[in-house]
């Protein structure tokens, strides 16, 4: 295996961005002895960051209400939507494998700079990270890993597009990637967009529904958030 050096020059992982998370209450969609799931706000993260004044987080305040919650998955920052916490450790396991084996289903909602001529499409693209100017990732044949997503279009306009968004696999910055390369970048993103396109309240991505097994009953449950924009 090829292994990547990262150069001496290369700036910081972490990105020195201005975090002014939302002052919103929680927004709990469902909770019952072994889940948490909530609507996660845009602006906010999913679980402290590295840097000083980053320690609000979904997570945080989540914990302020209910002790025993537990972090599963995340979502960007910049994503609003549909994000699961266990209560225990055994569910916090369970629901890890839902996601590890790809047995979690996710869908989510983008609006996406231009007019897409196709009704629906699959894009199968590798994913690394682009090193010199992390936290960007790239598409990369030779070192990355392999990344899907299924698209449909939902709604377009005389500027843009409105798509359903499928990701097979759970790569950073997958969606955002990968509608980049078909030549249509989310609105509002501030890592990918550029000119109009970036200019927006927010990153116009939403997590709709998560779809997976229940830890106590095996039961599939699906959840979803209302789409904000």
């Amino acid at each position: 295996m090829t292994r990547r050096v990262v150069p001496d020059h290369a700036p910081s992982l972490i990105p020195d961005f201005g975090y002014d998370p939302p002052d919103v209450p929680l927004s709990v969609l469902y909770e019952d002895a072994h889940i948490l799931v909530v609507d996660k706000p845009a602006g906010l993260l999913s679980v402290p960051g590295k840097l000083e004044g980053r320690q609000d987080c979904l997570i945080s305040r989540l914990q302020a209400e209910y002790w025993d919650a537990l972090v599963v998955h995340r979502l960007d920052c910049d994503t609003s939507g549909v994000m699961i916490f266990a209560r225990t450790k055994q569910a916090q396991g369970f629901l890890g494998q839902e996601f590890e084996q790809r047995r979690a289903r996710k869908t989510y909602v983008a609006r996406v700079w231009g007019v897409m001529e196709e009704d629906r499409g699959h894009v199968d693209l590798p994913l690394g990270s682009d090193w010199p100017r992390r936290p960007r990732q790239m598409v990369d044949p030779e070192n990355g890993r392999p990344a899907q997503t299924d698209w449909e279009v939902i709604g377009r306009d005389e500027t843009e597009t409105r798509v359903r968004l499928h990701p097979l696999t759970g790569r950073s910055h997958q969606l955002r990637v990968h509608m980049l390369a078909l030549g249509h970048v989310i609105i509002g993103d501030q890592i990918y967009a550029t000119g109009a396109a970036r200019e927006a309240p927010r990153l116009m991505l939403h997590s709709e529904t998560l779809s997976l097994h229940h830890p106590a009953t095996n039961d599939r449950v699906t959840f979803s958030a209302p789409l904000p924009f």
